[in-house]
């Protein structure tokens, strides 16, 4: 017993032995692509600021103050202050956390929901695969941000309600994606081996043929949440999405905008936010999909 205890133990540790070599060597050829591990950081310090932003912003972000109305960038204030003496930059830092929060559950309910689909109708077929494709084509027909639009409109504004509806048009992306890795994956021989021992089908789909569908995911996940951020952005520009007074980013660019003539930090700010924070996503999904897709690799 002991002996068999020794082995289980040194195979185990053999296991964790080859998996952190797995991500250290990762790690070494992620590193060489430059503007994907900028983003990555930038994208780290969002979430650092979204979950501490409030605690650290120089000023409250929702107490007006009439005697710093429209100031422009300034030592004191260094985005400036909006229409009701504001700090910009407080505003900013309290918005990444409901902007974030927002794209992320979007993304992440649409990959859910999306990648259940995609596999089923990869590794099923027949007809329940033309019949998941033809819906999903059926919504490819709409614009994503019409189509939210309309789902917005017909449950009501709210960030909620945006979730939804972003979560939404992200389904059919996700299902299409995962298909096709599904279809390349349920062809290869270990996936025979396993029905030719006698599994069931939802052990083969969701043990064998999924996790090799992740890397996938993964990438189209990173760069879906930048696309989540605009639809988002765009809603609450709508009027659809945020209240006017919160810090949402798109809700900042939507009251901004009537003082674009005379104040134009007030619209500069929140739209270089989220072109950078769009762009850092975009950048890192491309990076991530050069180093796990494997077509892609040199």
């Amino acid at each position: 017993m002991s002996n068999l205890q020794t082995e289980t133990t040194l195979n185990i540790e053999t296991m964790k032995t080859k998996r952190d070599h797995r991500f250290l060597q990762f790690w070494r050829l992620f590193r060489r692509k430059k503007p994907a591990v900028i983003s990555f950081y930038f994208v780290l310090f969002l979430f650092i600021m979204a979950i501490i932003g409030p605690f650290v912003t120089p000023f409250d972000a929702a107490e007006p103050n009439y005697n710093s109305v429209l100031e422009t960038p300034s030592a004191s204030h260094w985005f400036g202050t909006d229409e009701y003496g504001r700090d910009i930059l407080s505003r900013l830092i309290a918005g990444a956390r409901i902007s974030l929060s927002v794209s992320v559950s979007a993304v992440t309910l649409g990959a859910i929901v999306g990648s259940i689909l995609g596999l089923i109708s990869g590794f099923v077929g027949k007809w329940v695969d033309k019949l998941i494709m033809r819906i999903c084509d059926v919504l490819f027909a709409f614009p994503e941000l019409i189509l939210a639009i309309g789902i917005v409109a017909i449950l009501g504004p709210g960030l909620k309600n945006v979730i939804i509806a972003v979560a939404f048009f992200s389904v059919p992306s996700f299902a299409r994606i995962v298909r096709g890795a599904t279809l390349e994956v349920k062809e290869m021989l270990f996936v025979e081996a396993e029905e030719s021992l006698g599994a069931s089908r939802l052990r083969i789909m969701f043990k064998h043929v999924f996790p090799e569908t992740l890397p996938t995911i993964i990438v189209y996940y990173t760069m879906n949440v930048g696309t989540a951020i605009l639809a988002a952005a765009s809603l609450s520009f709508l009027g659809l999405g945020a209240e006017p007074s919160s810090p949402d980013w798109g809700a900042m660019l939507s009251v901004s905008r009537d003082y674009i003539g005379t104040a134009f930090h007030l619209v500069f700010f929140p739209g270089l936010i989220i072109f950078l924070t769009v762009l850092a996503f975009n950048l890192l999904g491309d990076g991530l999909r050069e180093m796990l897709d494997p077509k892609m690799k040199d």
